[in-house]
């Protein structure tokens, strides 16, 4: 699939509608995927559930990820290569009220991954 905002919104029913699957036979799932716009990501969390969703939001600088970017793929978006590409010619909405915050510029992976299992251990979802 493309990067329009209605092929990413299709990407992200599908993620969900899978997602769902698992959730209903009691296998618990971690996913990561973009989602620019906050009715998309309402949309997941009522095919969901939002009890069964804990949306965490990545945040970093643009001119961070763009470091980052081992594909090129800013590079190519900033060149015209890439249409519709999010934070470049396509909106970011951040979100409003994630459940955890991660500042992935200012920390390790490892940091946020313990970030992520404290949240999961404070809500019973894994034990201590």
């Amino acid at each position: 699939m493309g990067f329009s905002l209605n092929e990413r919104k299709e990407n992200l029913r599908r993620i969900a509608e899978m997602i769902k699957l698992f959730v209903d036979a009691g296998v618990i799932s971690l996913t990561a995927f973009i989602s620019p716009l906050e009715a998309d990501r309402q949309m997941v969390k009522e095919i969901i559930g939002p009890d069964n969703v804990l949306e965490i939001f990545c945040d970093c600088p643009l001119e961070i990820c763009e470091q980052r970017d081992v594909k090129g793929l800013y590079k190519k978006a900033r060149a015209g290569q890439i249409l519709n590409y999010t934070g470049i010619s396509s909106p970011y909405e951040i979100p409003t009220k994630p459940d955890i915050t991660i500042a992935t510029s200012n920390c390790t992976v490892n940091q946020g991954i313990a970030i992520i299992v404290d949240e999961l251990r404070n809500r019973g979802v894994v034990l201590k």
